[in-house]
């Protein structure tokens, strides 16, 4: 099967339709579509709208509540613990990040603990709403083992991904959005979905050994060795050791194990920009900074320097122009 492609509002619409019939409140699942379509738009397909039957199948076997009631905890005066009573991890995160973002505009700096949540998706979503608000963010959560620590045979964290969001006053901010693995397992997945090879640095075997075929990779590769390695082991520390949560192999399976909740934990940390300086200066020094990195004369074969976040920036207005490129496999399922 090709590819079709799909306007954006379409396509979120057949996300929320399909949510729905797994009996998610229109509400919850409106801001779940539009926080996959965002990866969609920006390219990031791994973590786009072909999650979507992952989260109907947990939904119907129990393994994620339709109707949560959350709960907000003040640990001090800058400073909550969010339950998401197992909701989806997509619509706790974004009401987790509206009281930290409050939080910070209150007392210069806040931090929001989340537990009892699911996948949340896409992080650069989350850093961009804090951003839209003038705010700087750090979003960290932790996933199943799936990632080879560095020296070891077997896994023991996850792709444990970070982002951090930078308003600017004229250019859209910086968005640093990464796995700690070389790559997140969504893209494998992608790989997979769409028959492609993949390089032979994002995964190994059963035996150690490095693949091509992403039908055959069994876990991930840090990234940088030691380095992705030891950022790997502060994600989990900042969310599942720090709210209390599971951390290593004991988190719970995204994919198996439907009926049971995964009780995953997320940490938000929110910095006014006007913390040190005046808000104002720190958004043009923001401006300042990309624009001399987009001066900085650019190395054989690139155009030009990019900023974190920018790549995928411009795919997302391209695919608002020209539409979504969606595996012909993805649409019918939305469609069935």
């Amino acid at each position: 099967m090709g590819n079709i492609t799909i306007d954006q509002e379409e396509l979120k619409e057949l996300v929320v339709n399909k949510l729905s019939e797994a009996k998610v409140d229109k509400e919850h699942a409106s801001i779940v579509a539009d926080i996959l379509v965002h990866a969609d738009l920006r390219g990031v397909s791994s973590h786009g709208v072909l999650r979507t039957e992952h989260y109907v199948k947990r939904m119907l076997e129990g393994g994620m509540n339709a109707n949560p009631d959350f709960n907000i905890t003040k640990k001090g005066s800058s400073a909550a613990l969010f339950d998401g009573d197992n909701g989806m991890g997509h619509v706790i995160t974004k009401e987790a990040m509206k009281e930290a973002i409050k939080l910070s505009k209150d007392n210069g700096i806040g931090i929001v603990g989340i537990v009892n949540s699911s996948h949340c998706g896409a992080l650069s979503y989350y850093a961009e709403q804090a951003a839209k608000e003038d705010t700087i963010s750090m979003i960290m959560t932790h996933t199943d083992s799936a990632v080879v620590p560095f020296g070891g045979a077997e896994p023991y964290f996850g792709t444990n991904p970070i982002a951090y969001g930078f308003p600017a006053n004229e250019h859209r901010p910086i968005i640093l959005d990464m796995a700690t693995s070389n790559v997140a397992l969504g893209k494998v997945l992608h790989a997979r979905e769409t028959g492609s090879e993949i390089p032979d640095n994002w995964g190994v075997d059963e035996n150690g050994n490095p693949v091509t075929d992403p039908n055959l990779l069994k876990n991930l590769l840090p990234f940088g060795g030691p380095k992705g390695f030891g950022l790997g082991l502060v994600v989990d520390v900042m969310t599942g050791v720090l709210t209390g949560g599971a951390f290593g192999p004991k988190i719970s399976t995204m994919y198996g194990d439907y009926k049971n909740n995964r009780e995953l934990s997320h940490v938000i940390v929110t910095i006014n920009p006007g913390l040190f300086i005046e808000k104002e200066e720190f958004l043009n020094n923001i401006d300042q900074m990309i624009d001399e990195l987009h001066a900085v004369k650019p190395a054989d074969g690139f155009s030009s320097v990019m900023v974190p976040g920018e790549p995928e920036q411009l795919k997302e207005e391209t695919n608002k122009k020209e539409g979504i490129p969606l595996p012909e496999s993805i649409y019918n399922y939305l469609n069935s």
